[in-house]
């Protein structure tokens, strides 16, 4: 098994052009041929490079595909997890141990062609720090995995207000300085054009080639869906606050405490200016939930306010990012 150890040293010498980060998981039959493609693409550029492999707990022979082919290919770096931790823990062990001053992230199985990674390398030289594949004639089945990925697109594209036509493809370029901006977890790796926003990126995309899958079967399926929304409406959060969670529920406990003293103020004229009986009224029991709902909501937010602080602080991690300093 490969030592991660080594190659976190190696992370610390010299730095490289270009990394390409690929996860695997049990692609045994196409590894050959995509790292030879990799390299037949690689070799006419004047990049220096390195390709990351990250075996995601794979049990088909992926591994011993890989450690094979580590002696063939120089530029071969393997990652091997201890089990099976999913897509964006896998892209995540590939960021911390790339040394590229540009990472470019592809799957494995194929469909992706590294042919395009001139082209995203042409574009993040225009200017941008994020360049996002757009599978514009994409080879996958209409019903099961088109139509879902469109609407899923639509809404994430609403939601976040990052408008690409295709989170999904894995086919990316970033500048290394925006992933290490990053913390990926639970299925974040397809909400990276919404997190690179955030962080004040220059974002754009391309129209690359695609292509069916050859071996195995896909690793999608409707049962992410779930897992999904609860990201998507985590990155909406920290899109909007992540630095002032005290607004929005601060807002809401204010709204719920005003809303039960109106209501308090109704039943007290009630029951002393008209004589009338509330304690078997439901607007009773409304009342005392707005008015305890609301000061609940306002400790939720002192309580996110000084979790926020803690984050922030105890990384050393400013609310703020420069893009460049200008000095005469």
């Amino acid at each position: 098994m490969l030592d991660p150890k080594p190659l976190e040293a190696a992370s610390l010498q010299e730095s490289l052009d270009l990394s390409l980060v690929i996860p695997i998981y049990n692609e045994y039959e196409s590894i050959p041929r995509l790292l030879k493609v990799v390299t037949e693409v690689m070799a006419p550029l004047a990049y220096t490079y390195e390709v990351i492999c990250v075996d995601d707990g794979s049990t088909d022979g992926s591994v011993d595909v890989l450690r094979e082919h580590t002696a063939i290919y120089p530029h071969l770096a393997v990652l091997l997890l201890r089990r099976n931790y999913g897509q964006t823990a896998a892209m995540a062990a590939g960021f911390d141990h790339a040394r590229g001053k540009v990472i470019i992230t592809l799957d494995g199985d194929l469909q992706n062609d590294p042919a395009d990674i001139p082209m995203l390398m042409d574009k993040l030289d225009e200017g941008y720090d994020l360049v996002s594949g757009w599978r514009k004639q994409r080879q996958d089945h209409q019903l099961t995995r088109l139509l879902p990925s469109k609407i899923a697109n639509w809404i994430i594209a609403r939601v976040t207000g990052v408008s690409i036509h295709d989170y999904g493809c894995s086919l990316k370029a970033y500048r290394a300085e925006l992933v290490r901006d990053m913390n990926l977890y639970g299925e974040l790796h397809r909400f990276l054009p919404a997190l690179a926003f955030i962080e004040g990126a220059r974002i754009t995309e391309v129209p690359v080639n695609h292509y069916a899958r050859q071996f195995g079967a896909s690793k999608y399926g409707l049962g992410r869906t779930f897992r999904v929304v609860m990201d998507l409406l985590t990155v909406y959060f920290m899109k909007r606050f992540l630095t002032k969670p005290m607004y929005v529920f601060g807002l809401m406990g204010l709204v719920s405490i005003i809303l039960g003293i109106l209501l308090g103020g109704y039943l007290t004229f009630l029951k002393l200016g008209m004589g009338q009986s509330i304690g078997d009224r439901p607007l009773l029991i409304l009342t005392i939930v707005l008015l305890l709902g609301g000061i609940q909501l306002l400790c939720f937010g002192l309580l996110a306010e000084l979790l926020m602080r803690t984050y922030h602080e105890s990384q050393g991690r400013p609310i703020y990012r420069v893009r460049e300093v200008l000095r005469h």
